[in-house]
């Protein structure tokens, strides 16, 4: 009998934020050597709870704090990892508000930063009825502005 691999996950957890113009924020980054466009939240770190890691990148991407905070969307279906060749991803989508003030810079372009290095980050707002699902980088995101603006029509 074969011995078994241990299973191999991803686990990144977002945020859903909208505004009183009907507008979500998304955001435009270069990692890893890549540009992407994706909403904003980031990767679980190990033994921390969904909500809290969502917490905890708002807090360090933008100084940001969030409340009322609920589920929208848990990935249910099989998507490989874009980084890790052999781990399966799973995101968890939460909506939820941004505590004013804003501490942030919002841009009105895409990527707006002057050099593409790692880390680099920009936060813009998207109407809701243009949201664009071919606009993402990756497949759960497209998925999950598509349900958003399903939702929103």
């Amino acid at each position: 009998m074969k011995p078994m691999q241990p299973n191999q996950f991803t686990i990144r957890v977002y945020g859903l934020f909208i505004n009183d113009q009907q507008e979500v924020l998304i955001t435009d980054e270069f990692q890893l050597n890549t540009k992407m466009t994706k909403f904003p939240g980031g990767g679980l770190q190990f033994g921390e709870g969904t909500i809290d890691c969502l917490k905890r990148e708002m807090l360090e991407e933008c100084q940001q704090e969030i409340e009322s905070i609920t589920h929208f969307y848990t990935t249910d279906y099989y998507q490989k990892a874009f980084f890790y060749e052999s781990h399966q991803l799973i995101s968890i989508y939460y909506k939820a508000r941004l505590k004013k003030p804003l501490r942030f810079k919002i841009s009105q372009k895409p990527f707006d930063f002057e050099i593409e290095e790692n880390g680099q980050q920009s936060f813009r707002w998207i109407k809701l009825k243009a949201l664009n699902p071919d606009d993402f980088s990756f497949p759960i995101d497209k998925h999950v502005a598509h349900l958003l603006k399903q939702q929103n029509s």
